[in-house]
């Protein structure tokens, strides 16, 4: 009788392909689900982030040196284009989760086997913190965005043998333009010293074509020169990029909502972004992770990531509210875990085939069940639990398209003067005129001398659902 090799079925030489069309699927998926649908409102976060980047001219060269410069930048170009809307506001970060989530994928084939990488992947992109900061319109996707893509890039210049002048340029830029977000400076750190005292590493860069090099610097400094020059009129932007806090921090409490951020499975926060950050069964993983990177610590990629890690732990503990700028190495990690878990079952049973397609079994259970974890953490948190979704707004989407005159406080202003920037028709008022204008919930009172509630615009919210208030003058 002959023997049944499960490499002979066709659907096993296209398992990659299935595991990949997945991961896309599952990518888009969620990406259109949560930009469209949840948490569905406006955080003040991102009120704020619309302000700055409305804030961008042209004209005025120190208006650049802001901090996260990219982001900014493409959101003011997304609402020049498309308006003040839930939709212009987040584009720019579905746009960077996309490609982040693209880097992923690709960094994890270069670094770990295919099987490990597809799992990895899907376990990366669906879990509740990607997806957040991917639908946010706020620059925390740009703490995933830029150390994916600086792995990347790192990787393709020391392994790959095309283009590599492409890729050296692209590394520079990437780095220059990371620059501008805070705690980025890290990651390029460990790289750098990764670097010099990596044998390897020190030889493949030793041997980089040095003309090219000194375009890539020469390149990346042009890119720098906006925020020299911020630094150098207030260096308090500087020590912002470096996460160190103007106020003297208090250590213990840090290290209390670090361990909250990350361990606190027993009480979920109900600020903006949900923690702990990772579930119980993911965070295991990654301590199974860090074990084995220590015991390698000598490989190429082991080091770097120690090092990284050396250099953001104690930034965390003196500026705790960066939560984002972890998930890159934790789930690196986390893959890494993954990885000896497959490895050590198929060690038990080298040559048992039906062993070792058993052991895919709980394997398959367990990152399902880490997947539909986060993805129905993610959903059923930012929709359902009243703590965390009142903490945002829907009355962008709720202002009455026939308003022209709104009335607001002093605190609105600035994010509503940006919408009637982008919207002739409306213009924002402190106090009531003409014959009819529109209060926000804040701003109306209980009577206004000559007008009359006509209208209330309310939410299917539980609590606080009167959004605007529109008045009519009275007649005489």
């Amino acid at each position: 009788m002959a023997t049944f090799e499960i490499a002979n079925l066709y659907i096993y030489r296209l398992r990659y392909v299935i595991g990949y069309g997945l991961v896309g699927l599952l990518l888009v998926g969620l990406l259109v689900f949560a930009g469209l649908f949840l948490p569905g409102g406006l955080s003040q976060e991102e009120m704020d982030a619309v302000i700055k980047s409305d804030s961008i001219t042209l004209t005025n060269f120190s208006s650049f040196a802001i901090q996260n410069l990219p982001f900014h930048l493409l959101q003011s170009v997304s609402i020049d284009l498309f308006g003040v809307s839930n939709f212009s506001i987040k584009l720019p970060s579905l746009i960077l989760g996309l490609f982040s989530a693209l880097g992923i994928i690709f960094l994890m084939g270069r670094w770990f086997k295919r099987n490990i990488a597809v799992l990895g992947s899907l376990i990366a992109i669906s879990s509740s913190q990607f997806v957040f900061v991917a639908q946010s319109g706020t620059p925390g996707i740009l703490y995933i965005f830029w150390p994916v893509m600086l792995l990347l890039l790192g990787t393709l210049i020391t392994r790959g043998k095309k283009l590599r002048f492409l890729w050296k340029i692209l590394f520079f830029a990437a780095a220059a333009l990371s620059l501008y977000t805070p705690l980025s400076v890290y990651p390029l750190i460990a790289i750098l010293l990764a670097v010099i005292f990596h044998p390897h590493l020190r030889n493949i860069v030793r041997n980089l074509s040095k003309p090219h090099l000194i375009m890539a610097i020469t390149f990346s400094v042009i890119v720098l020169s906006p925020l020299a020059w911020g630094v150098i009129r207030d260096p308090s932007l500087g020590l912002a990029l470096l996460g160190i806090p103007p106020d003297l921090p208090n250590i213990i409490a840090n290290i209390v909502t670090l361990g909250k951020q990350y361990v606190g499975f027993w009480k979920p926060s109900t600020t903006t972004l949900m923690t702990p950050v990772f579930g119980l069964g993911s965070v295991l993983l990654i301590l199974y992770g860090l074990y084995h990177l220590i015991k390698t610590r000598e490989a190429t990629q082991s080091y770097l990531v120690i090092a990284w890690l050396l250099c953001l732990i104690p930034v965390l503990i003196i500026n705790p509210s960066f939560t984002s700028v972890m998930f890159i190495p934790l789930v690196l990690l986390l893959t890494a875990g993954l990885h000896r878990l497959v490895s050590y079952w198929y060690r038990l049973f080298p040559l048992n085939p039906y062993a070792r397609f058993a052991g895919l079994v709980p394997l398959v259970i367990l990152v399902l069940a880490l997947i539909s974890s986060g993805v129905e953490r993610y959903a059923y948190g930012y929709y359902y639990s009243p703590q965390t979704a009142q903490n945002f707004s829907r009355d962008l989407t709720l202002l009455p398209k026939d308003t022209t005159r709104l009335l607001v406080t002093g605190t609105e202003k600035p994010f509503y003067d940006v919408v009637a920037h982008h919207r002739d028709n409306i213009q924002v008022i402190e106090t009531p005129s003409g014959d009819s204008f529109t209060a926000t919930r804040t701003a109306k009172q209980s009577s206004f001398e000559g007008y009359s509630v006509d209208r209330i615009v309310t939410s299917y919210s539980a609590s606080d659902g009167d959004r605007f208030y529109i008045y009519k003058k009275t007649s005489e």
